[in-house]
């Protein structure tokens, strides 16, 4: 599990805990799944950038190959 990088202040682990408390989850086990989900956001964000970018141009060989194989 990927711990934070950078650490809190008293006042930004008094506010997670509240929010922990709330959940009815331990302090750790709340940092840990917001952890996740900014880590699958992440993810899900490079995902759509892959996904918006032109899809590359088939190599000379590959063309070669597709002319090939059709018919006379």
């Amino acid at each position: 599990m990927a711990k934070q990088t950078r650490s809190m202040t008293e006042g930004q682990k008094a506010y997670e805990a509240k929010r922990a408390a709330r959940a009815g989850v331990s302090l750790d086990k709340w940092l840990d799944t917001k952890q996740r989900e900014q880590d699958r956001a992440a993810k899900e964000k490079q995902k759509a950038v892959k996904a918006a970018q032109p899809p590359k141009k088939p190599s000379l060989f590959a063309r070669l190959l597709e002319r090939a194989h059709k018919p006379l």
